[in-house]
């Protein structure tokens, strides 16, 4: 059964709904809870317009466009309810509506666009609307829908009922039991068996197994006379015997020497030959050219990734090679002649209305070029299918008009997807929180930043880059240890903290401060978090940043064991870190990693998930930057930073059209 069911405008007028629950009327009728208001805000905005169903507080939703018209229908019912028929409803309830009152909707479609036209409020649309008697224009179509869904209903019911009728069950013919003790005993089929013929069948199954068994051992004990024999006695030959005496190997004539295992020993703290203690190379530890800026409200910004692309990946010459190859104008020929998306608007010519059939070879064109830049396959489906779905009905004239049409329709659905729906200011965030007004009872908790990820993607050398850029804008950062797992992980961290302190006196703008909590190995992670945030709060520190150990996202006891230092602890950010190298791998890493936040962090199942990404190893992809689109696709969430490089300086800010830039190059 059906729970609601709306036609809409894509400008936010309902044209017609229809609740079929006093529930469902509720939820429609509060917009915070409103499962329609949540999939225009939660997907249609953010450009996942290709989702399959979209599942909100228990309610599953199914939608269709009708582009030419701009109409939204959506259909919301119990997503415990298997309902076969909602797409087949979908469809017919289109093309009636269409049908029935197309007239009337190209006027007010029409109407529409000449307000927004005149007017620069987005308000003006709306209020146009006031003017159109919407119940009296569609008078008749409650029972040509009651109509349609009472029939696909019927329908659904009696294709259930066919299924679950019973099947007449032939019997097979019993087979006489064997008297082979060499053979499986044969069960009748509902027989009953006596005691003696139970026992007959255990007694040939177990002299089948000791069959097996003696054959096996009497077939090494016998082959002495063949292959083995002669192998056992060849072990008694001289050759042999002397080979079984085995004598150390000897690297060097003679034992190293106390200088020559100094040699060896490449520890940054060695003493030098006059005992000193050598000093570590603090200009080795930052790359001057990769420095960020200060503002001139002091504050240290990282450097923005920038996409610097070649000559014969620009915009100019992507659309003169496709407009040229549309003209037949010859060109040298080169590899490659059209590139992945040029080729895309070669394939559209003339002035018609666009069809799923005219735009099946360029949108597989378009998931291919989306592939190739190493953007998740089920991602790169999703996102040509949206495009696809924003395009069909649009009319075109000319292969100029094509080309803009396509290509504007591709790069607003990544931007659109990759623009964040919360801020990206961390700084802002932390000093926000630090700053805001306490009772004098209440002392301040310290700002908490957790890292996530799977093992070896970097999150330990990351997050001492975050901390570098923390301590140049002034704040005092607590570096907790909480990978109790990993060998030499509290060494590892220990290193940077002696690095970054180094630097911090070294650097006379760095005003904070670093230091190690740690706990050493085999101890309760969440717990160290938990001491870790205490002591800084004691001690006056601004940030804590908590290391975890990396993990497979399909371990459930280890995610447990993760949500359970979320939960005990409510950091104010829950980062993941990724690399940039995978494509379908970091879909199936982030997706499950805020799964199992999301659901072992609380009881209801509706705790903390991922609040952003890192993605490390950035500059190793060059334009192959998809593993953003898939990330940020995912969750919603979005990309603070990217690692690029092996210094404290290596660091990066993303922008949304440096990213759809280097996603559209060809």
């Amino acid at each position: 059964m059906l729970d609601h069911c709306s036609i809409s405008h894509k400008g936010g007028v309902v044209l017609w709904s229809r609740s079929f629950t006093p529930t469902a009327a509720e939820a429609v009728a509060s917009p915070s809870s409103s499962p329609v208001n949540s999939l225009i805000r939660e997907v249609l905005i953010e450009g996942r317009n290709a989702e399959e169903k979209y599942e909100k507080d228990g309610y599953a939703i199914r939608w269709t466009f009708v582009n030419e018209l701009e109409l939204i229908f959506v259909v919301a019912y119990q997503r415990i309810l298997q309902l076969t028929y909602v797409e087949d409803l979908l469809s017919a309830i289109k093309a009636l509506f269409v049908k029935l009152f197309e007239p009337f909707l190209t006027s007010f479609v029409a109407s529409v666009h000449a307000v927004r036209n005149r007017a620069a409020s987005a308000k003006a649309s709306v209020m146009a609307s006031q003017t159109w008697d919407f119940a009296k224009a569609f008078e008749g179509w409650d029972k040509v829908f009651d109509k349609v869904l009472r029939g696909l209903e019927d329908k659904a019911a009696q294709e259930r009922k066919s299924k679950s009728r019973p099947i007449a069950r032939v019997e097979e013919p019993s087979t006489p039991p064997s008297d082979d003790a060499s053979t499986d005993p044969t069960v009748q089929s509902d027989a009953p068996l006596d005691e003696e013929a139970i026992s007959r069948n255990v007694q040939a199954l177990k002299n089948r197994l000791r069959g097996k068994g003696r054959r096996r051992g009497v077939g090494r004990l016998e082959s002495g006379s063949g292959r083995d024999s002669h192998a056992s006695d060849s072990d008694n030959t001289p050759s042999k015997k002397r080979a079984k005496t085995k004598t150390g190997r000897k690297w060097g004539d003679e034992a190293p020497t106390e200088a020559d295992m100094a040699t060896l020993d490449f520890s940054s703290d060695k003493p030098d030959t006059e005992g000193r203690s050598t000093a570590v190379d603090v200009k080795a530890l930052v790359d001057e050219h990769s420095l960020g800026v200060r503002g001139q409200d002091g504050l240290y910004e990282v450097k923005d990734w920038e996409f610097s692309k070649d000559g014969d990946g620009s915009d100019s010459d992507f659309i003169t090679r496709a407009l040229q190859s549309q003209q037949g104008a010859k060109q040298p020929e080169k590899s490659g002649s059209m590139g992945a998306l040029g080729s895309i608007f070669a394939r559209l010519t003339g002035s018609k209305v666009l069809s799923d059939t005219d735009l099946l070879p360029v949108l597989d064109s378009m998931k291919q070029h989306l592939m190739k830049k190493n953007v998740a396959k089920e991602i790169a489906d999703k996102i040509c299918e949206g495009v696809g779905e924003g395009l069909v009905g649009k009319k075109v004239g000319g292969f100029q008009t094509i080309n803009a049409i396509v290509r504007q329709a591709l790069s607003t659905s990544l931007t659109q997807i990759l623009t964040p729906n919360t801020s990206t200011d961390v700084l802002l965030s932390i000093r926000t929180k630090l700053s805001s007004p306490l009772p004098s009872t209440q002392q301040r908790l310290p700002y908490s930043i957790v890292f996530v990820g799977v093992n070896g993607v970097g999150k330990s050398t990351n997050l001492s880059k975050v901390c570098f850029w923390l301590i140049q804008n002034g704040f005092k950062v607590l570096i907790a240890a909480c990978d109790t797992f990993r060998s030499g992980a509290v060494e590892q961290l220990r290193v940077h903290v002696r690095n970054l302190s180094m630097l911090k006196e070294s650097s006379p703008n760095s005003k904070g401060g670093v230091e190690l909590y740690e706990r050493g190995y085999g101890k309760d992670a969440a717990g160290i978090a938990k001491e870790a945030i205490s002591y800084a709060k004691d001690n006056d520190f601004d940030v804590v940043l908590i290391d975890t150990a990396g993990r497979m996202q399909d371990n459930e006891p280890l995610m447990r064991a993760l949500a359970k230092l979320v939960a005990t602890n409510n950091p104010d950010k829950i980062i993941f870190v990724g690399e940039a190298l995978v494509g379908n791998e970091a879909v199936d890493q982030l997706s499950k990693f805020d799964r199992a936040l999301r659901d072992f962090s609380s009881a209801s199942g509706k705790g903390r998930g991922i609040d952003g990404m890192l993605v490390t190893k950035w500059d190793t992809v060059d334009d192959k930057v998809g593993a953003a689109l898939s990330m940020t696709y995912v969750t919603g969430q979005p990309i603070i930073f990217v690692g690029c490089g092996q210094t404290y300086t290596d660091l990066r800010q993303l922008r949304v059209s440096n990213v759809v830039q280097a996603l559209l190059n060809d």
